[in-house]
């Protein structure tokens, strides 16, 4: 749990450390540019300072596959999509002047604030009061997921090690299960059926 998102920190700093200063302009996920994708993909850290120094007082949710599973739900049927995209500009604002030595440093800061938390303390999430050990997994996520994003916008080669790739499928495999959409994944996984258009489990 806290190895794998150490070792996602890690990478995804390395790879940002990388990005040429003339790429951070460039078209980077939706409408967002390579600095606003870098600023959404920071937050698997700004989160992780931010929540840490706020306990919750019960487990609102107790699992990673039960974190993705409720967010859909959490506002009416859907993410606040606008909102998710001002806060990635925002965050790619906040790097400053170098984005890369900020990335850099918060990756630092956030690994070891983890590496110094009780895994099974309770703090409050956007979901609820989650334990250390059930949330971590889903900023290794986070960072997987969005690493591999900008790595495509600037055209840069980025490698997870393979324990964090297995973790990261494995976790959302289970969320697929969570959400009823095993049975479309099995055959896809297996070569008997390919997946629906645009499917996803996050």
């Amino acid at each position: 749990m806290l190895e794998a998102y150490a070792d996602a920190a890690e990478t995804v700093a390395g790879l940002v450390g990388r990005i040429p200063d003339d790429a951070w302009e460039r078209p980077g996920l939706g409408e967002w540019d390579v600095r606003a994708l870098v600023g959404h993909t920071s937050r698997a850290f700004v989160t992780v300072l931010t929540y840490l120094e706020r306990p919750a007082e019960r487990e609102d949710v107790d699992s990673p596959e039960a974190y993705y599973a409720l967010l859909p739900a959490s506002s009416g049927g859907g993410v606040d999509q606008a909102a998710v995209a001002q806060r990635g500009r925002d965050a790619g604002a906040a790097l400053g002047d170098d984005p890369a030595a900020t990335f850099a440093d918060l990756a630092h800061r956030a690994v070891a604030a983890a590496r110094a938390a009780d895994p099974d303390s309770v703090i409050t999430t956007i979901a609820g009061g989650m334990r250390v050990a059930s949330y971590l997994p889903t900023r290794t996520v986070e960072l997987v997921v969005h690493g591999h994003d900008v790595a495509a916008a600037t055209g840069l080669d980025v490698a997870f090690p393979e324990a964090v790739t297995a973790d990261v499928a494995a976790l959302l495999a289970r969320v697929a299960v969570r959400q009823g959409q095993g049975s479309l994944l099995l055959p896809a996984l297996t070569g008997r059926a390919p997946l629906p258009p645009d499917f996803s489990v996050v």
